[in-house]
């Protein structure tokens, strides 16, 4: 395959009309420097290296971004590809573009080890953790744009890993920022190469009817340009057939062909706002509008700023057109997203820059949220809702515009405006109507909040919130207000257990002693030691031990208290009972998730306790001096998840007959995804069971599904 060769020539004429002399010789110093760095290096395409990021630069140009950002952009490989270095960068083009073109050296080389949902939310974690500056974004967006515009030269495998990372990672986070030209092109080229025959059969049914399309989206943008001019009107038309992706998830969701209403779309693009209403007004009178198809989102604009009009029509042949009407500004922000506003120089900005930064913050609300448990099956489902569910836009009394996932209530609006304003709510009055705070809001609700200052939140509300910020900010006050009870009941827990000993306080936890245990035990000051002891995660006496015994390491220690053995009766608690003990942090870990009944084997971790693993988990070594004996507590009858895989040879999803089988079984399905190969669909199936022998009998029931042919656990 031929690609378009692009110079700087082509990127300089696209460039001067919107940067001055000054600014172009900058660009072009850039420039010069990337070549030199890439001099003597081809992509597998065969082209000059040098032609990557000048495409890069080139669809940067696009969204109208700032002279720092093409800058970076040029220069995005020459630390990876070119021996540049951070300080090299920053002295020759400033601080700035050396810490953009740094942030996406870093993030070029990621990429997904495997297939798992949960490497796709440590590179979210990644991406949005180097993304401070949102240009970071712009440029990766950019890069890997053109990377899969021409990955048809390397090998299928790689095509389909690159492609599953971009639509798993990259394009939702596109969606966020409202960039949807990019969205749009990376979903089509991702679904080119991970179901080429669904790509290819769409493209057939497209150009089977492309020539009649084409003539009838052409006489109906003549039949609106006639009626427009003939009232004065100064417009423009775009048109367009709906994109393939578009239209392969309306197939998905088991619409027919011609059940696809919108598969043709006219754009009308004029020069004032009162022209918009002006203009569906005179098509509304030609052609009859489809029921509830009307939306105005320029008096009701949704909170990344887009604004247009929309209907549906009768049109030419009873075809059933889309029509959107919005200014030439409007119709910028719509395709680049508040990307095409980002300038420094320009005045202004600061709100753009603003609802950029909010738009960042619901990534790492998400990551903060989840940080301390890393319940990854929890954060995929809220990633999901926050990066990819539906939208709903509501409205303050004011008119001021709020943007929520569906399923949100008037808490989750509360925390939205403020957490201050969250915390207090006592009521809320939606289209002046009293409604429970667990009400479900709609688009263009009017939501009030009535708070008093007195009042706290209730834990009640994380059974019914929906956004990540309100959980985290209720979640944040009562951590808050347990810390401090359990920081109080640690010191007095100490302190009683010191003159139990008879051992003075301040020679035990003298400062010295103090930063040796804190060391020790990875914690920050003495306030940690009191929330340790007081939650007991340690003992006191543990913590005595650890101050007075010097020749003592935390390894050892811990150690010492495991293998010293102790009848010990079984009435803890915990789900695992270690020799001896009951008062050590136990946990069980994530990469082999052993289920009541597995084979167990313990491990001493750093300040972290025991982490307790399947005896044949790749991860433990069998000669490890830090093992140790752990056991299930058979009074417990708690639930464990365990991710199972399944292969079938039949590409007709079976997820409905694992499920059914699933709840004849009592067992409750927590998560599940699948992936079509060639001949067949492999299921990744997470579950909640009581122990391995159910799960063994979950196992072995769905051979029983035709086309199964092999099940087994992860």
């Amino acid at each position: 395959m031929i690609t378009e060769t692009v110079t700087f020539a082509t990127l300089k004429e696209k460039l001067a009309p919107v940067f001055n002399s000054k600014e172009l010789g900058e660009i072009e110093a850039a420039y010069n420097y990337a070549y030199q760095a890439h001099l003597g290096k081809f992509r597998l395409t065969n082209e000059p290296y040098i032609t990557h990021p000048l495409n890069v630069a080139l669809i940067l140009s696009d969204l109208n971004v700032d002279k720092t950002t093409i800058i970076a952009a040029l220069l995005h490989e020459t630390i990876n590809n070119g021996n540049a270095s951070k300080e090299e960068l920053e002295a020759k083009f400033g601080s700035e573009v050396a810490l953009i073109v740094q942030s996406v050296s870093t993030l070029n080389k990621l990429e997904l080890p495997d297939e798992k949902e949960s490497s796709n939310i440590y590179l979210r974690k990644v991406l949005v953790g180097l993304s401070d500056d949102v240009r970071v974004l712009f440029v990766k967006l950019a890069d890997r744009l053109h990377n899969m515009r021409t990955i048809w030269a390397v090998n299928p495998a790689k095509q389909k890993r690159k492609a599953r990372e971009t639509m798993n990672v990259l394009i939702p986070i596109a969606h966020r920022l409202g960039m949807y030209s990019i969205k749009s092109e990376l979903e089509d080229l991702c679904l080119k190469y991970l179901k080429p025959d669904v790509y290819e059969d769409i493209l057939k049914q497209l150009d089977a009817s492309v020539e009649e399309l084409n003539d009838v989206l052409e006489t109906m943008q003549d039949s609106i340009s006639n009626i427009l001019i003939e009232h004065g009107i100064n417009f423009h038309i775009k048109s367009r057939v709906k994109s393939v992706y578009s239209i392969y998830k309306k197939l998905e969701k088991g619409k027919k062909w011609n059940e696809i209403y919108d598969i043709l779309a006219l754009r009308v693009i004029v020069k004032k706002v009162s022209d918009c209403y002006l203009a569906i007004g005179l098509i509304h009178s030609k052609f009859h509008p489809l029921p509830k198809r009307f939306k105005d989102y320029i008096a009701m604009p949704k909170e990344n700023m887009y604004q247009s009009l929309h209907t549906g029509v009768f049109g030419i042949d009873g075809h059933i057109f889309e029509i959107q009407i919005r200014t030439e500004e409007m119709d910028e922000i719509a395709e680049k997203g508040i990307a095409s506003h980002w300038s420094y120089k320009e005045k202004g900005t600061k709100k753009i820059q603003s609802m950029m930064e909010q738009k960042l913050e619901i990534f790492r609300n998400v990551i903060e949220t989840y940080k301390e448990n890393d319940n990854e099956l929890e954060l995929n489902n809220t990633l999901q809702d926050d990066l990819l569910g539906e939208l709903i836009y509501v409205f303050t009394p004011k008119g001021d515009v709020v943007e929520l996932p569906k399923g949100a209530t008037p808490v989750d609006f509360a925390y939205r405006i403020h957490s201050k304003v969250g915390d207090t709510t006592v009521g809320a009055l939606v289209n002046e109507e009293i409604v429970p705070l667990s009400y479900e809001l709609h688009d263009n609700d009017v939501v009030k909040i009535n708070t008093n200052k007195n009042s706290t939140p209730s834990k009640e509300w994380l059974n019914f919130v929906k956004t990540t910020s309100a959980k985290s900010k209720i979640k944040a006050y009562y951590s808050k207000q347990d810390r401090n009870e359990y920081i109080e009941n640690g010191k007095m827990i100490l302190e009683k257990e010191l003159r139990k000993q008879k051992l003075s306080f301040n020679e035990c936890l003298s400062p010295e002693k103090v930063a040796k245990i804190c060391q020790d035990l990875n914690f920050n000051d003495i306030s940690d030691i009191y929330m340790a002891i007081g939650s007991f995660r340690y003992t006191a006496n543990y913590i005595i031990k650890l101050s007075t015994e010097e020749k003592h390491d935390v390894h050892d220690a811990l150690i010492e208290k495991v293998v010293k053995p102790k009848v010990l009766a079984n009435n803890s608690k915990n789900d695992i009972i270690v020799e001896g003990k009951t008062d050590i942090l136990v946990s069980l870990a994530k990469c082999c998730q052993p289920v009541k009944g597995d084979n167990i084997i313990g491990y001493v971790t750093k300040g972290e306790g025991i982490t307790v693993h399947r005896a044949d988990c790749p991860n433990v070594k069998s000669n490890s001096e830090r093992l140790i004996s752990v056991a299930w507590n058979e009074l417990n009858e708690n639930e464990y998840l365990a991710e199972i895989f399944i292969e079938s040879n039949s590409v007709t999803n079976q997820i409905a007959e694992i499920i059914n089988k699933a709840t004849t079984k009592n067992i409750y399905v927590a998560a599940f995804n699948s992936n079509e190969l060639a001949g067949g669909t492999n299921y990744n199936v997470t579950v909640k069971v009581k122990n391995v022998t159910i799960l063994n009998d979950f196992i072995n029931s769905l051979y029983s599904i035709s086309n199964i042919t092999k099940v087994g656990k992860r």
